[in-house]
Order: C-alpha cells, then structure tokens, then sequence
C-alpha cells in the first residue's frame, strides 16, 4: 500500500475518532454550549491543526506545509460568513439552544462528505482540462466583487428546493420533539422542524463549498492538502459558531475583508501561468488582510458602545424643561 493511500486511511480514521469521541462522549447529552466549552474546543481543533502542519513540514516540507495552513487559513476565514447564516436560520426556526449543537454537528458531517465528493471532482477536472483553473479564477473575482456589495440576505426557507421536497415527500411535525430529526405519530413516520434546519444547514454549506474549494486549489492542487485543510476548518466551525453567534454584528468588515481574499486568490488563479505567486507570499496577504478587517471591525463596535453610553442632549434638556414647571411651583 502506498504512502498517499495510507495518508488518507490515517487521516479518515482519526476524524471519524475524534466525531465519535465528539458525539458519543464529551456529548452525549443535548445542552446548551456554553462559551468555555466553545472555546475550549477551538482551541483543541486549532491545536490539531497546528500539530498536523508541523507533521507535514516535517514530513513532506515546508512548502507543503505553508500551502497548508495557507488553505487552512483560507476556509476558517470563509467558514466565518457561513456563521452569520447559521445564527439567521436557527433564529428563524426558533432553534433551542440545546438542539443547536445536534445540528452542527451533523452537518458537518454531511458537509465533510460533500467537499470530499467535490473536492475530487475539482482535481479531476483541473488535472484533465487544465484551462478550467481559469474558470474558478473568475468565478472567484466574480463572487469576491459581488460578496463586496451584497447586503445580509434573509432567510426564505419555503424557496429552498430540499426543503420543498421534503415537504412533498414527508409531513412535518408543527413543533421540535426534542433532538429527534424523525418521530412516528400513529404509525406515521414524520419529519420535525429539526430536520428542516439540518437541510438548510447542509444546503447552506453546499453553496459555501463552491466558493470556498475553488479558492483553496489557487494555493495548491494537492487533492490531500486541499480536503486536510478544509476538514480541519470545517471541524472547528461548530464551536466556532458558539463563540461568534452573538458577537455577529461586531464584524462589520469582515465581509470586506473576505471580499478581497476571494478577488485575490481568484486573481491568483488567473495569472498562475505568467506569474507565480509563492504561497508563504499568498498567507501572509491573507492574514494581514482578515487581521486588518478584525481589528477594525471591533474599533468600529466599540466607538458605537460609547457612542451608544454617551449622554444624548436633547433628551436631557427635553427632561429639563418637563421639571421647570413642577420645581417652580414648588417653590
């Protein structure tokens, strides 16, 4: 057996591990995460990361590792767009923070199967009609300018065609029945409103997928680095979710800030055949440009909190003038 094929079996076997040790230990259990725990999972997940492009460096090189954490870099950072959506759709369904987690996790699990199948098929494709990196490299300036000038989009379930078939296909219980996806009611099998969620969730990263995937083979056409980086990104997204959820609106230009990424990378793609970019060149644009959409994002949060904590004229002298009367003829 060869060593790419025992790199792969290695690597599955370790995420189906640490999904069971998930799930069936540390979660057995439908609660509500709280902030620790969220951050104590990202930490594990980005620790694994870290460990894992060590291994490479040493293992396969440097370049290797850099392309790496490159797309590591690159599908965390795009994973932060998909939170915004996660916290419209569990808003709109009225998701129980208990169940949330539930959701998340499977998925992401679904989403691991997804980007593998796609994941494939872009390396075929690139490998076999090599012109085709041209087409992602536009598709990505494309999607870059318009996420640039996009508004937050609503959430219209009853538009999203998995959600219509299933409708078709299954009744749909009118409340949650706990963390049960499916329930028999007089011998009837049912869906629930969870399972509604979990379709919008998947159909949700799916659409994700196709940005960010493309954008990771700018950096390298690795089949193995490319679904390594994702897989890390993507397992840490869940927890990820815990700690951003209520802190959505404090990234005001992240959104900015991806938009550039993805034009960058897409311009990448177009001119890799007359320019090279090296990738280390490629992670430290990446970086600089998230760390600068961050920081201004939380200057701007907090000049509104005091802004917000400021004293407003008006309403101080309107109650000034409400008191006149009453101390004037008190005295």
């Amino acid at each position: 057996m060869s060593n790419t094929a025992l790199a792969w079996i290695g690597f599955t076997l370790f995420v189906l591990a640490m999904l069971a040790l998930d799930l069936g230990v540390f979660n057995r259990k439908s609660h509500a995460v709280s902030m620790r725990e969220a951050g104590a999972w990202v930490s594990v997940w980005v620790t694994l990361a870290v460990i894992f492009g060590i291994g490479l460096y040493f293992i396969r090189g440097g370049e290797t590792a850099i392309q790496f954490f490159t797309g590591y870099v690159i599908e965390y950072s795009l994973s932060m767009d998909n939170i915004f959506v996660f916290v419209l759709i569990f808003t709109y369904f009225s998701v129980p923070a208990a169940y949330q987690h539930r959701v998340l996790f499977w998925g992401i699990l679904g989403a691991l199967v997804m980007r593998g199948i796609m994941i494939a098929a872009g390396a075929a494709l690139i490998k076999e009609f090599h012109w085709i990196i041209y087409l992602f490299g536009a598709f990505l300036i494309f999607t870059g300018i318009r996420m640039a000038f996009s508004n937050n989009e609503e959430i219209h379930p009853e538009s999203n065609p998995l959600i219509r078939l299933v409708r078709r296909v299954l009744p749909v219980t009118n409340e949650y029945e706990g963390q049960h996806f499916f329930v028999r009611h007089a011998g009837k099998l049912m869906a629930t409103p969870l399972f509604v969620v979990l379709l919008m969730v998947e159909s949700t990263d799916l659409v994700f997928a196709v940005d960010s995937i493309p954008a990771i083979f700018a950096v390298t056409r690795d089949p193995f680095i490319v679904y390594t980086s994702n897989v890390f990104a993507i397992l840490g997204l869940r927890s990820l979710y815990f700690i951003l959820a209520g802190a959505v609106e404090k990234f005001h230009y992240l959104k900015i800030g991806l938009s550039v990424v993805l034009t960058y990378v897409g311009v990448k793609m177009v001119i890799t055949d007359i320019f090279h970019i090296p990738a280390l060149a490629s992670l430290l644009v990446i970086v600089t440009v998230l760390g600068v959409a961050i920081v201004a994002s939380f200057i701007r949060a907090r000049r509104l909190e005091r802004h917000e904590a400021q004293p407003n004229p008006d309403e101080e002298h309107a109650l000034t003038s409400r008191a006149t009367p009453k101390q004037s003829a008190e005295s």
